[in-house]
This record gives C-alpha cells, structure tokens and sequence, in this order.
C-alpha cells in the first residue's frame, strides 16, 4: 500500500559518512528503535548522561528509582507500569 511517506529522508553527514533513514523496508516490527537504542545505550551510555540533565527535587529518602532508571522507563517503555506518576 502507497502511503505518502517520502522514500528517503537524508540527514546531515557524519564522519564523512551519509546518514539516511529508508522506509522501504516493507512491513517491519516497530520494536527495532527499542532495540537500536538499548545498543546505542550499552555501546555509548547516553542515559546516564542524560539523567544528569534533570534536578531531582524527590525525599532521597523515599527513593525507590533512580533518575536514569525512570527515563529508561519512560523512554524505552518496557517496563509493565506506568510510572508518569513519578514527579522529577
């Protein structure tokens, strides 16, 4: 089915390399940007780096998850509960 997707979208360069997203792929699974970025996270450890971007203004006492642990929640959405009801 023809949707009005373009077929390509180029991005700017990276080391002297093209980066283009491509999506001829057919049908294709939608966990695939999951996976990608759990590689991009054991290869490169943004997450933590990330995390340091957020104050945490929570009792340190009453901590149950960590900064990095809530955005890898919420940003990977694999764990069974929501956790939008954790302030940061």
């Amino acid at each position: 089915m023809k949707t009005g997707c373009k077929d390509a979208i180029e991005y700017q360069g990276l080391s002297g390399r093209k980066v283009i997203s491509q999506f001829n792929g057919g049908q294709i699974t939608t966990d695939a940007g999951g996976l990608l970025l759990r590689e991009l996270e054991q290869a490169r450890g943004f997450m933590k780096e990330f995390s340091k971007c957020f104050t945490d203004y929570r009792d340190q006492d009453a901590i149950e998850h960590t900064v990095e642990e809530l955005l890898s929640q919420r940003i990977y959405i694999l764990k069974p509960f929501d956790i939008t009801n954790y302030p940061l």
